[in-house]
């Protein structure tokens, strides 16, 4: 660890400190940890599974497209060389790192009206700074596995006798069907380049208002089907709530937000995300090549996904309602 922070504090020109790193929170493809000294604090963003320096760009191009309308998020700061990430030497993992500012806040309430209507307004404003995108979404947002990729996963997970593989199962001969029939290609006239993973967990409310973080994704997307995934997660999933879903919708509206929910196809990102995270994290859940920790975390997060799947009666319900918004 020691030679992890005295890395980190010369990579970016931070002084000799003393620093302190703790571990804050860990996520799918990373882990975030505080590093304080000097009378400042930072967070480190740490790669787990490697780094796409294009996607790196684009994250430092939408930050900086959208900063001055007034989109607030914590800097992604470049190193002495002025790259946006940095790779730790072979003696601290080797992982990619990036330095962002510290924000202290709560994380935001999505029943909060006044979110709501902010949370609104910066989707509006995102759609608005990343117009005229013309590159091709990440196949992880356009495509879901097929019958046949399932089948061979739940093959695997079945002979290593993990305790959800029945369920995974009921899913892949139910659910996983339904949905990625309405997983299709988008409109190329309706992209744009965006956050795309706009949810409440990735909003911090701080002193002087809400904070989006965890911009990592950022790239081209249908704005219609980013609108459709962020109203169903913010107005609570399959638990629609009417208030929250039609506030947020006017919000996007009021601010010049143009795209709208048309029906199921709509969902197109929200079932392909949901379907690939399952496929991913099942697969990693039997991966010998990773670590044990790497495979519980992995197991755990198909457990808990697996009880939340989109349901298509609750998309369509949710359509219906915001007819006219």
């Amino acid at each position: 660890m020691h030679d992890t922070v005295a890395f980190i504090a010369e990579t970016y020109a931070l002084g000799a400190g003393p620093w302190t790193m703790t571990p804050i929170t860990r996520g799918a493809l990373g882990r975030i940890w505080k590093l304080s000294g000097n009378g400042s604090s930072w967070a480190i963003k740490e790669l787990l599974f490697g780094c796409d320096e294009e996607q790196v760009r684009r994250e430092a191009a939408l930050r900086h497209a959208t900063e001055h309308l007034g989109i607030a998020s914590p800097r992604l700061i470049p190193n002495r060389h002025g790259a946006h990430v940095s790779q730790l030497t072979p003696s601290s993992a080797g992982s990619y790192v990036k330095l962002y500012d510290w924000i202290d806040g709560t994380q935001a309430d999505a029943s909060d009206p006044d979110i709501l209507d902010w949370f609104g307004r910066t989707m509006a404003l995102l759609h608005t700074a990343g117009e005229g995108a013309s590159e091709t979404p990440d196949s992880w947002y356009e495509q879901c596995p097929q019958e046949a990729d399932w089948k061979d996963l739940y093959k695997k997970v079945h002979q290593a006798g993990l305790p959800w593989s029945d369920t995974l199962g009921r899913f892949i001969d139910t659910s996983a069907a339904e949905l990625a029939h309405w997983v299709t290609a988008s409109d190329p006239g309706d992209l744009v380049t965006s956050h795309l993973d706009l949810q409440p967990q990735n909003v911090l409310v701080a002193p002087n208002g809400p904070v989006l973080l965890d911009w990592d994704n950022a790239g081209p997307i249908s704005a219609e089907r980013e609108l459709a995934r962020a109203v169903y997660v913010w107005s609570g999933g399959n638990q629609v709530n009417t208030d929250s879903a039609r506030r947020l919708a006017r919000a996007y509206r009021s601010a010049g937000g143009r795209a709208a929910i048309t029906g199921p196809q709509s969902f197109s990102m929200l079932f392909a995300t949901a379907l690939n995270f399952i496929h991913v994290q099942a697969e990693c859940a039997v991966d010998a090549t990773v670590t044990a920790a790497q495979r519980e975390f992995a197991s755990n997060q198909v457990v808990a996904s697996l009880r939340r799947v989109p349901d298509l009666a609750a998309v369509s319900r949710l359509t219906a309602l915001l007819e006219g918004v």
